[in-house]
């Protein structure tokens, strides 16, 4: 763990839940609510991916509409953004990606260009084919989404947590923080052969099952991320903040918001723990036991001896219901 000052967990709970990322994960509530999702429980919503039973395994759809800040003052970096999420949501659910479209509004073909190279990079770096889409480059915006499909044999899923298990985060501290925005980059720069080794990790964990629960972690961060899976899983969890391993050069609260590009928090069984560790070292992927899944449905921080209650879902909505 990283020996830092102690904790005020008081002062970071209350930063945390002003997050941006944390309350635009509650707008798909609204959505949710509007379109009925909930109502058909033939393909639970709440999952990285749409799971669509399909032969002996399941075909996965997801996708991605890229923060329109990032479209405008980094539009390469968008581009590769738009391709990767996508191949991380896939992986997440024990899948492997078949392949991608995409959907692009632009002013001219000018603010386009970057956007297209950013997906073609990202496309042969995780060699995971751009098939088709939709093209305006006379709209009077600039907007980018890309949709994903894929194809796992188990399912690695959100609602699958259950109370005993151990609660994992896997990430990739071989980058760099973007110099704008809270994301950790460790994707543009690395070897493709690595990165797309890396997403073979989750399919392999699931086909063996290794691991059944679990997500990537997304814009809402750790905490963002691991508040989506216990309300899923309809249970709660303690994460110990002491054992989050993550960069000298960045505060806790910044990395616990963070968006990594590879990176997943996974409910494991105590029995597969050190199998699991096994095949992400293998990788050099960072990996820690940083809380433990149980009865509640309280997400409580915990920092050496001091504890806080951090989200009651069945108070607190935040994704589901």
């Amino acid at each position: 763990m990283n020996d830092r000052a102690s904790l005020n967990l008081d002062e970071l709970a209350t930063k945390l839940k002003q997050s941006l990322g944390i309350i635009q994960k509650q707008d798909i509530q609204i959505a949710s609510q509007i379109l009925g999702l909930q109502t058909d429980n033939s393909i639970p919503v709440g999952d990285d991916c749409a799971a669509i039973p399909d032969e002996d395994g399941y075909l996965l759809l997801a996708a991605e509409g890229m923060w329109h800040v990032l479209v405008e003052s980094d539009p390469w970096f968008a581009g590769w953004c738009a391709v990767m999420v996508n191949v991380s949501d896939i992986a997440a659910m024990g899948g492997k990606a078949i392949a991608v479209v995409d959907t692009i509004w632009t002013e001219d073909t000018a603010k386009a260009r970057p956007l297209l190279a950013g997906m073609k990079a990202a496309s042969k770096a995780y060699n995971v084919p751009i098939v088709g889409g939709h093209t305006n480059f006379k709209s009077v915006y600039n907007a980018l989404s890309v949709a994903i499909l894929g194809r796992s044999k188990k399912l690695i899923s959100s609602f699958k947590a259950q109370p005993g298990d151990l609660l994992v985060a896997a990430i990739d501290l071989q980058g760099e923080m973007h110099p704008k925005f809270p994301f950790w980059n460790a994707a543009t720069k690395s070897d493709p052969v690595r990165l797309q080794q890396n997403l073979q990790v989750l399919p392999y964990l699931a086909e063996s099952n290794l691991c059944a629960a679990g997500k990537d972690i997304s814009m809402g961060g750790i905490i963002g991320t691991l508040l989506m899976l216990i309300e899923a899983s309809n249970c709660g969890a303690n994460l110990n903040l002491d054992r989050i391993f993550y960069p000298l050069s960045i505060p806790l609260e910044l990395w616990l918001l963070c968006f990594p590009s590879y990176g997943f928090l996974l409910s494991i069984q105590k029995k597969n723990i050190n199998l699991v560790k096994k095949c992400f070292s293998q990788q050099d992927i960072n990996f820690a036991v940083v809380g433990e899944i149980n009865n509640s449905s309280k997400l409580v921080l915990q920092s050496q001896e001091k504890t806080h209650l951090f989200w009651d879902w069945k108070k607190d909505k935040f994704i589901l219901n």
